[in-house]
C-alpha cells in the first residue's frame, strides 16, 4: 500500500485502501499497523488533524481492530 509522509512526532506515513477500508500507519520507530473498517471520512479527518497521533489514539485505536504488519 502506498503511504503519504506526514508531519508528526509519532507517525511517519499514512496509507488508505478505499475498497478494503484499511488504514495503514507507519510509526517513526518503524512499526507498521493496519486498522480495519476505517471509513474514508475518518481517514480524511486523520490527514487533516493537527495532531495525527492524538487523532489516532482517540478516534481510531479504540474503535477499530488492527494488526501489526511490519
Amino acid at each position: 500500500m502506498d503511504r503519504t509522509p506526514v508531519s508528526s512526532s509519532n507517525v511517519a506515513s499514512v496509507g488508505y485502501d478505499r475498497e478494503l477500508q484499511i488504514l495503514e500507519i507507519e510509526f517513526l520507530h518503524g512499526s507498521i499497523y493496519q486498522y480495519f473498517n476505517v471509513t474514508e471520512d475518518v481517514s480524511e479527518q486523520l490527514m487533516a488533524a493537527s495532531s495525527k497521533g492524538r487523532f489516532l489514539n482517540q478516534q481510531i485505536k479504540p474503535f477499530h481492530a488492527y494488526q501489526k504488519v511490519g
